[in-house]
């Protein structure tokens, strides 16, 4: 059973990128850290999806703002098999992390 860091990105800005995508036949459970290491708010959006485009009710967060060097935190999300965490930022320099376990 994996546990620790599932996933790391800095992506580019206005892209849907795919975090972490649980493996076959298991189901995680984690959380997702959103670190805004910019010197100005940005907007992030998260999802939990079958795509690596999220549609309208499977997104976490849609464009929360992120304050000049803060952090957003989301936890106990739990998805089943196959699903994909996607994340999105407005600017560069903002980094996703996911870290938990999978049975």
């Amino acid at each position: 059973m994996p546990t620790g860091t599932l996933g790391q990105s800095s992506p580019s800005a206005v892209t849907n990128t795919t975090l972490y995508t649980v493996p076959s036949a298991k189901t995680a459970t984690f959380n997702v850290s959103i670190c805004n290491t910019n010197g100005s708010p940005v907007t992030v959006r998260l999802g939990v999806c079958a795509t690596s485009t999220p549609a309208a009710g499977e997104y976490l967060e849609y464009d929360a703002i992120i304050p000049p060097n803060g952090v957003l935190e989301r936890g106990g999300i739990v998805a089943s098999a196959n699903k994909l965490v996607v994340g999105y930022a407005s600017t560069t320099n903002v980094n996703f992390n996911v870290y938990g376990y999978e049975e």
